[in-house]
């Protein structure tokens, strides 16, 4: 097995080794893993404010086979697919937090000229794992995508936490905190008011 196989399956985080951005070199490490009789599964997504569901899919993913890479989609297709303000936290520290989840042997970023399939026609991946919640993924692409997968499995959310209503959530207490403020500088500034005549 060659050295860079045998980094990308150790236990540290090391991005240098487990990132592989090129899709030429991907494609030769999934070769080799699947010829040393690795199942290689893969996911993809934003993975944005990561939080237990995500924790939680990428070990029933992984579940799937041995060898787990995901396909991160990059800063300009995230705000392409989720708006202007996504993602949250830039694609470096997304791609630095998933290789530190001891279920992630492999990332990967999708960029914005990428087709939807090309990381799946890549990599040929044994398993296919797909969310209940992908909206992209329909009946049609899963007859298109067959062909280039053993399997292809959709699970459901692990958790209730979604990064949209986390959010959402944080929109919300924003909002309602500079009320308030509002509120009260409004109430100082009649009393001054009152208390000038």
């Amino acid at each position: 097995m060659s050295t860079n196989i045998k980094k990308l399956l150790t236990v540290e985080s090391n991005i240098k080794h487990r990132f592989i951005p090129d899709y030429k070199e991907l494609a030769e490490i999934v070769v080799m893993l699947k010829s040393a009789g690795y199942r290689i599964v893969l996911t993809q997504g934003v993975y944005d404010l990561i939080h237990e569901g995500h924790a939680a899919y990428l070990e029933a993913a992984k579940a799937q086979g041995d060898v787990l890479l995901v396909g991160v989609d990059s800063d300009e297709l995230t705000r392409k697919r989720k708006g202007p303000d996504r993602p949250i936290v830039p694609q470096e520290e997304r791609l630095k937090m998933l290789v530190h989840l001891r279920h992630v042997d492999i990332v990967t970023l999708r960029e914005l000229d990428h087709d939807i399939g090309l990381l799946i026609k890549t990599v040929k991946p044994d398993v296919l794992v797909v969310s209940h919640s992908t909206k992209d993924f329909t009946e049609k692409m899963v007859k298109e995508y067959k062909p280039f997968c053993k399997k292809i499995i959709s699970l459901p959310p692990q958790a209730t936490t979604t990064t949209s209503a986390r959010i959402r959530n944080l929109a919300i207490g924003g909002a309602e905190k500079l009320a308030n403020e509002i509120e009260k500088m409004t109430r100082d500034f009649i009393e001054k008011i009152r208390s000038t005549k």
